[in-house]
Formats: C-alpha cells, sequence, structure tokens
C-alpha cells in the first residue's frame, strides 16, 4: 500500500513478519523420528503386566495394565469412579502414583484418602487443570503411574477453546497418548457420561485409548459392576462386582452368594435366575407380583429388566399357554438393582409370574436358564454348562434348561431338567 489510509503520507507503511504459531497438529505429534521395523525382531518379553492390587480390576484388564496404555474409566456421578482410581495407589504400596486432580484441592483429596485408608506415602497429589505442567511434573517426578481426575478438566493452552470442548478433549487425549507411549508410563483417566450414558466428549476419545472400562449400577444400591467395554490387551468378556461401603469399594469375588434369595422358604413370586454376564456366571433371585387391576388399567413395572420384553412375555403366556394376564398388574425386580439384558432370564421371569399367579412358591433349591421364543418354545442359551456349574457349586438340585441345550442329564450331582415350551414347564413344575 503507497498511502497511509490513517494520515494519508506516502511511503510510510513499513511490512512486519508475524510470529508463527504452533499448530495444533504439530502439539501431540513433536519428537523424533522413528524407523520401521521387522515384527519378529520386536522384543515383547519386557512387557509384562503391572498388578494394580485389586484382583477384580487386574482380571478385567487380563491379568494387570500393560506399561505405556491409556485407561479410561467412565460412569454416572457418584458411581465411584473417582474412589476405585484413588484406592489403586493407597492399596498398592509397590506403585508410585502421581494423582491428578483438576474438579478437588489436595485438602479434599486427602480427606478422601483417610477415609478409604491404606498407606499414602507412595501416592503424590497434583491439583492442576494445563495439560503443559502436568507433563512437565510427570517427568520430574518419574512416576509408576498416572491418574487423570477427569479428561474434560483438562485444557492445553495451545488451544483457545474452553476446557471440556471437544478440541480440548482431543488433544488432551494426545498429549497423554504420546506421553504414555514414549516414558512407558501408564495413564488411567477418568471420564463424565451423558444423560443417555456415553462417555462426553467426541468418539475419538474412546478410539484413542486402549482400554475403555464402564461403571454401571444404581447410585441408590450397593452394588457397581465395573465392564470392559474395550481392550486392546485382552477379553471385553469381562466383568468386575464392587460394593460400595463406608470405606470405599470392596471386591464381591462370588457375587452369586449377596444376590440368591435372602428371605424365608416357602414364598411365592420368586425364582433364581442362572446368568452370564460376558464370561462371569452367577446367579441372583427375579421377584414377580402378580395382582388384581385396582383401576381398571393394568399396570406393567419393571425394576432392572426390560419392560417391552416383559410385556412379550406377558403375551406369549397368555396365547400359547392360556394364562389370562390381560386384567391383572404385573410387578418385575430384578434382586440385588442389576441391569439384565441376558435372554437366559425369560425363564426365570415367566417361572417367577406363574408363581405368584398360582401363590405357588418354587422350591429354593430349583433355578432357571433359558430364553422364551414367541411361539412359547423354549430356547437354549451359550455356555449353558458354565451356567449349571455354578449352579452346582451354591448347592441348587435342579436347573431348567431348554430340551434343544447340548448338555447332559445330571451334571455335577444337579438334575437338569430340559423342557421343550411352556406347558412342559408348566406340568414339570407347578404338578
Amino acid at each position: 500500500m503507497g498511502r497511509c489510509p490513517a494520515c494519508g503520507e506516502w511511503n510510510t507503511m513499513v511490512e512486519e513478519p508475524k510470529e508463527a504459531k504452533a499448530s495444533k497438529a504439530t502439539v501431540a505429534s513433536t519428537g523424533e523420528k522413528r524407523k520401521a521395523v521387522r515384527l519378529s525382531d520386536i522384543d515383547s518379553t519386557a512387557e509384562s503386566r503391572v498388578s494394580l492390587g485389586s484382583a477384580e480390576v487386574d482380571r478385567i484388564l487380563g491379568g494387570g495394565i500393560v506399561p505405556g496404555s491409556l485407561v479410561l474409566i467412565g460412569g454416572e456421578p457418584g458411581i465411584g469412579k473417582s474412589t476405585l482410581s484413588l484406592q489403586i495407589p493407597l492399596h498398592c504400596q509397590h506403585l508410585r502414583t502421581l494423582y491428578v486432580t483438576g474438579e478437588e484441592s489436595v485438602r479434599q483429596v486427602k480427606m478422601r484418602a483417610e477415609r478409604l485408608g491404606g498407606d499414602a506415602s507412595d501416592c503424590m497429589i497434583l491439583s492442576e487443570t494445563q495439560m503443559e505442567n502436568i507433563l512437565e511434573q510427570a517427568r520430574e517426578t518419574h512416576p509408576d503411574l498416572v491418574v487423570v481426575d477427569s479428561v474434560q478438566t483438562m485444557y492445553s493452552e495451545a488451544l483457545e477453546s474452553t476446557p471440556g470442548s471437544v478440541s480440548q478433549i482431543k488433544e488432551v487425549a494426545a498429549l497423554l497418548l504420546r506421553f504414555a507411549k514414549e516414558s512407558g508410563i501408564p495413564v488411567i483417566l477418568i471420564g463424565h457420561i451423558t444423560k443417555d450414558g456415553y462417555i462426553a466428549g467426541p468418539k475419538v476419545l474412546e478410539h484413542i485409548v486402549d482400554v475403555v472400562l464402564q461403571f454401571e449400577g444404581e447410585n441408590r444400591g450397593s452394588y457397581r459392576i465395573l465392564r470392559g467395554i474395550k481392550n486392546r490387551f485382552g477379553s471385553t468378556s469381562e466383568i468386575a462386582v464392587f460394593e460400595m461401603t463406608g470405606t470405599g469399594l470392596r471386591e464381591v469375588s462370588n457375587p452369586s452368594e449377596m444376590l440368591i434369595p435372602m428371605h424365608e422358604q416357602g414364598l411365592s413370586g420368586a425364582a433364581v435366575c442362572a446368568m452370564l454376564d460376558g464370561t462371569r456366571s452367577f446367579l441372583f433371585e427375579v421377584q414377580a407380583l402378580v395382582s388384581s387391576a385396582a383401576y381398571g388399567t393394568p399396570q406393567r413395572s419393571a425394576t432392572g429388566f426390560d419392560v417391552r420384553r416383559l410385556n412379550m412375555l406377558l403375551a406369549v403366556l397368555e396365547k400359547r399357554a392360556g394364562f389370562h394376564l390381560s386384567a391383572k398388574d404385573v410387578f418385575l425386580n430384578m434382586a440385588g438393582g442389576l441391569r439384565v439384558s441376558d435372554p437366559a432370564c425369560d425363564l426365570a421371569v415367566v417361572c417367577a409370574v406363574l408363581s405368584s399367579t398360582f401363590d405357588f412358591a418354587i422350591p429354593a433349591d430349583t433355578c432357571f436358564a433359558g430364553e422364551v421364543g414367541l411361539s412359547g418354545e423354549i430356547r437354549p442359551v451359550a455356555q449353558v454348562d458354565r451356567r449349571i456349574g455354578e449352579a452346582a457349586r451354591l448347592g441348587f438340585r435342579r436347573i431348567y434348561v431348554s430340551s434343544f441345550a447340548a448338555t447332559d442329564q445330571k451334571v455335577d450331582g444337579i438334575q437338569v431338567i430340559k423342557v421343550s415350551d411352556i406347558p412342559a414347564l408348566v406340568k414339570s413344575l407347578f404338578k
């Protein structure tokens, strides 16, 4: 420009180069260049797993946490994410942990640690939200484990967006991933979830991390289920069961003993189901109450079970077996506050509803495992032998399964009763 638009003078404009800022793509990609190597030349013996001091958490991770891995734990508010992440360094003395909190002060974390108990000598607390400062502290202290609570509160100064935005979550996850892979220090991330039950933030966050664990359970109940959603180093067919107590989360090594009937024998409307969640089998009680509709319109209510599937099972009972339940109120409850999606629970639900309808108590040493079809047939379920073995271990004497199930009539002292449809089940059970 020859003439200045402000003062009107000629040839007074001076060009000044602008300093180039680091681009978003280069913030998380700095480092030395690497060369391709043969897969057969890579030594994997040094990648031994590290125990976190919890048998249940180690099992769901596949035998312990892999060095340099990035683990994401999600769940509803108050479900126990921060409690579990703080219990790990407190109860694992051989791990030198850097616990980074962006939601609490160091005094608040100290109060929670005193309530949980354990040894806090090797646990370092850092109240910080800027990722550059966190990574600098991690490189100076050289911990064995880094815990970040939570990823939605962290931000990088390379971006101008607010913490919790899509760009910040992607950048923070990329920075932590590069730090974990270069240093070999495993990182545990705590993530919030949305009202729909999904982890808050972009879906790429779940793609970046190596392991995704999700806490499930009712806040009003005491039981929590830690479920593997993604695991690059192990199976996703594993769950861990915990009980929330005043001193933190307690491992439940045998959940069947806590979910089987806890009332006097001889009560109608209760049936025990042999359920399989992932590769873990356990037994729990299904409770049903059938009564006459008080206000003309029958109610259908289910706690821990899909109410649409309950309506389907009731329609099968009325159409295929001749039980008139259209004018009855039906209430269903899964004991222990569990949410059940295994189709093997259909048979126990049907038996609990019929037991309440007839006011006939099902024997306490009898359990069920079978799927009910729309034509009233009882279909086989997966891994029925594992379910039978768990029932026999807990002292059950009889188990009802589908007649199409590939198993023996008697296994480990338990009688396996095979039924083909609902009428055959009624003749065998309510005789």
